[in-house]
């Protein structure tokens, strides 16, 4: 009976390390933010979403939109964090119990890659102000030191600019130069962007992935990701995976701000037409940690996908278009 009890105490405590190493995620669309970015807390997210905001016409609309936020309807709704280190504690708690490894841009990257450190893969952020843009010779110079995994993310479209705009055409043919994949925001942003101060540019129609054909084929062997999946506009987006193999998308933001029901007809919509395998996970949770959990439970619960589609859209694409080596996914597995 002795040895009987050992031997089930040791099956039990294999058991528990099994359990407490999940099998790994990358995250596509991490950012690495201040805890105020989406205004003073408290500030949150309803989860599943229970609807947008109404426009009243008394009212600027950046007004509505903040009391939105500032008041997430729902059962449990997901709030940021009070302070950066709070966010950045969260953050990390949750990459290490889900085994996750992020590919991070953003203000807090240096801080996040010292916190995280091989979980973390750093990439350079441009935003849509061009006016701070880093010169060519600038990123030309700091690309060639191998610091950044990916470039982005690159948020064009909130200045209303085509990534086929010519003042970006010589950061492409640097990226291509090094190899370097472009994670580029290309579908939503906050419901009525437009509409918020110094966003007046920003065109729904620069949802469609359509927007990075021209890019596309004049750099054949640059990987891009559109973030964010060019949602709504599917039938968009699924044409330019057909016509343009180098092309991925992510599904940050909507795997945890639509109705669970309408990301995942989005989703199925993209998995039917034969394209689970170039379909990237992130979550783009910017000031809200939890809404990485919420957008994990998207994928798990998509009855539509099997268990090897879930595999890859949570894992395997992604380690396929950083070209992550073998040893890399190995370790990631814990071989």
């Amino acid at each position: 009976m002795k040895k009987l009890s050992i031997l089930f105490s040791l099956m039990a405590s294999a058991s528990l390390c099994f359990a407490q190493t999940p099998l790994p995620i990358i995250d596509m669309h991490f950012h690495a933010a201040n805890f105020d970015d989406n205004g003073p807390p408290p500030n949150g997210i309803s989860r599943l979403n229970t609807g947008y905001p109404v426009y009243e016409a008394d009212k600027p609309w950046i007004a509505t939109f903040a009391n939105w936020m500032a008041n997430p309807q729902g059962e449990n709704p997901i709030m940021a964090p009070t302070s950066n280190k709070e966010l950045l504690d969260q953050n990390m708690e949750i990459l290490k119990r889900r085994n996750i490894y992020a590919v991070s841009s953003g203000p807090n990257e240096e801080a996040f890659k010292v916190a995280g450190k091989e979980r973390i893969y750093s990439s350079w952020q441009l935003t849509s102000n061009i006016d701070q843009w880093p010169s060519p010779e600038e990123v030309h110079k700091v690309l060639e030191t191998g610091k950044y995994k990916v470039f982005g993310e690159v948020t064009l479209q909130y200045a209303g600019i085509s990534p086929n705009d010519p003042r970006f055409a010589p950061y492409l043919v640097i990226l291509e130069e090094f190899d370097i994949p472009l994670g580029i925001h290309i579908g939503t942003g906050p419901p009525g962007v437009s509409y918020f101060p110094g966003m007046g540019q920003h065109l729904a129609r620069m949802h469609s992935a359509f927007e990075i054909e021209e890019v596309a084929l004049r750099h054949p062997k640059l990987r891009i990701n559109l973030m964010h999946a060019g949602w709504p506009l599917a039938d968009h987006l699924i044409a330019v995976l057909y016509n343009h193999p180098q092309v991925y998308a992510d599904v940050g933001i909507i795997c945890y701000s639509l109705p669970r029901e309408a990301f995942h007809d989005y989703l199925k919509r993209i998995v039917q037409a034969g394209f689970h395998r170039r379909n990237l996970f992130g979550f783009d949770q910017m000031n809200w940690p939890d809404a990485i959990e919420e957008g994990i439970k998207a994928i798990e619960t998509a009855d539509f996908l099997t268990e090897a589609q879930k595999r890859d859209i949570l894992y395997n694409n992604a380690a396929r278009f950083l070209r992550l080596s073998q040893k890399e996914i190995d370790k990631h597995h814990g071989k």
